[in-house]
């Protein structure tokens, strides 16, 4: 993946005359120019640009706000209900476990949604903020979609970053209504810090939220990762604001730091040390050299046969933060701290050891959909091509089409990959915990 500072164009596609009630009535420009120093907001399903001069931090204008239709008050689930289908979902897991370590086909459990590639952000890692807008899906098509799956277990909502999309509360409550998840999990930048506050205040607070804001370290190298000059002044005022109201708000934060350099390993215990005020949960990731995900290939499969980082990191640092990693992870609730144990010690074998296994039974395209902002149904994290597209075909189809099974094929025969938003859904679904994390 690169970094480059390069004007890319994206079209805004038509408004429908006959869109989903709550769907904002805001209209990007189309054919606009966007400069690395700018940033996107998609508002709907459409790109708007947005003259920023200190990165991403602002919300939508006063005209764009009167343009708005009123959204109407969401009809909450109920603690009851919820609590309910809580226990029917745990009696049912025993039989979900024995299939998921089989390989079986069955009706996916867990959906990872990237709601829009735009993003406000120019991280060095990722390309992400490079895609086209063009064709994400609008609220009235999500709803469709949402409609044909099963019930699940789990929502993550991602892109991107999906606070860009100013119908993200709508596309939440959507997800509530129709797949009934156990909990919704949205990863984030923090830039839009009002936004975000908003969001978890007017959402449906019965299910659980999880709020992943990411933080690659302290003051300017954060800001240096995530290519803007307030990127974590940004985060820290969402931080700060919604820290002292997570019981109120039903929430969970934590803090995911991408270490793509030996700097980013030094900046842990910084990181660390300011998070102490706040007592949030700190997650450790490791980034990989490339994602067939943010991509500006579109179609693109990467074999996995060796844990690449993305850049070279010195195996003596590695191991010292891993430690104190696994340190801080300690007074986790157990099955959140076997799950970071496993990924740390799964990432020091491969990087220290250069030592891994295949793991039981990998989830992608099984109790794991992705869907991307287009429609298209991928495989997994490392491999992009669409088995079908949830905009023109039945999710029915798509599942149990001949695509899908040849990659469920490939899926089986992967060395197996280390990516945390792949390792988290295999060993929950298995109980395929890393043998080192047995200890």
């Amino acid at each position: 993946m690169t970094h480059e500072n390069t004007t890319r164009t994206i079209d805004a596609p038509p408004s429908s005359s006959d869109s989903w009630p709550t769907l904002p009535i805001i209209h990007g420009t189309s054919d606009t120019s966007v400069d690395a120093p700018e940033a996107i907001e998609v508002v709907g399903n459409q790109a708007e640009n947005l003259d920023l001069v200190d990165l991403t931090t602002a919300e939508p204008s006063e005209s764009q706000v009167s343009r708005t239709v009123q959204r109407p008050a969401t009809r909450g689930w109920g603690r009851l209900h919820y609590g309910w289908t809580a226990l029917q979902r745990a009696a049912r897991f025993p039989w979900t476990l024995y299939r998921a370590r089989q390989g079986a086909v069955m009706p996916p459990r867990l959906l990872t949604h990237t709601v829009t590639f735009g993003c406000n952000a120019r991280c060095v890692m990722c390309d992400s903020w490079q895609l086209s807008t063009t064709g994400d899906l609008s609220l009235e098509e999500i709803e469709h979609i949402y409609r044909q799956l099963p019930p699940l277990d789990a929502v993550r909502l991602t892109g991107g970053e999906p606070f860009v999309r100013t119908d993200l509360l709508e596309i939440y409550h959507a997800a509530i209504r129709h797949l009934k998840p156990l909990f919704v999990h949205i990863s984030s930048n923090g830039f839009l810090s009002q936004r975000i506050v908003n969001f978890c205040q007017e959402r449906d607070r019965t299910v659980p939220l999880e709020l992943a804001i990411s933080i690659d370290g302290v003051d300017d190298y954060h800001n240096e990762i995530r290519g803007s000059r307030s990127a974590f002044r940004s985060a820290w005022k969402t931080l700060e604001a919604l820290a002292p109201r997570r019981k109120e708000l039903n929430l969970h934060l934590t803090v995911n730091q991408t270490v793509v350099n030996d700097q980013g390993l030094q900046q842990y215990k910084l990181l660390q040390e300011r998070l102490k005020s706040l007592n949030i949960e700190h997650h450790l990731i490791v980034a990989y050299a490339e994602s067939a995900t943010y991509s500006l290939d579109r179609d693109r499969r990467i074999d996995q046969t060796e844990f690449a980082t993305f850049s070279e990191l010195t195996p003596a640092k590695v191991a010292e933060v891993l430690a104190d990693a696994e340190q801080s992870a300690s007074h986790l609730p157990w099955f959140r701290r076997r799950l970071r144990l496993n990924y740390l010690r799964g990432v020091a074998d491969r990087i220290l050891h250069n030592r891994s296994s295949r793991p039981k039974a990998c989830q992608a395209l099984h109790a794991h959909l992705r869907l991307f902002p287009n429609g298209d149904v991928p495989v997994c994290q490392f491999n992009s091509q669409a088995v079908g597209n949830l905009r023109h075909q039945s999710f029915a189809e798509v599942w149990a089409s001949a695509t899908a099974a040849d990659q469920r094929r490939w899926v089986r025969a992967c060395a197996g990959c280390w990516a945390e938003c792949e390792v988290a859904p295999n060993t929950i679904y298995t109980l395929d915990f890393h043998r080192s994390a047995n200890a």
